[in-house]
């Protein structure tokens, strides 16, 4: 192998490794919690009073509904982490 070849798998080696360290750090959300009260209809996260799975959430913002996100993220959208008083 001459040295240009070398370089240029030197190149594409870490191209792909900076790809991949990447893609597992935009990935990491860190810890999330259930937020209550800012999931819109039918995206919310999973079973709350009235039904049984994920996506069944009849409006939007329903307290007793949740999604997974993280604290400050939840508090900012004007949710809680809190879940309703039965």
């Amino acid at each position: 192998m001459d040295l240009k070849k070398i370089a240029i798998a030197a190149a594409i080696g870490s191209f792909l490794t900076m790809g991949v360290a990447g893609a597992a750090s935009a990935g990491d959300t860190g810890s999330s919690d259930k937020c209550y009260g800012v999931a819109k209809a039918g995206m919310n996260d999973c079973a709350a009073n009235g039904h049984s799975c994920a996506g069944q959430a009849k409006k939007d913002n329903d307290p007793n509904e949740w999604k997974h996100m993280p604290k400050e993220e939840c508090e900012k959208m004007g949710g809680t982490t809190e879940a309703p008083k039965k």
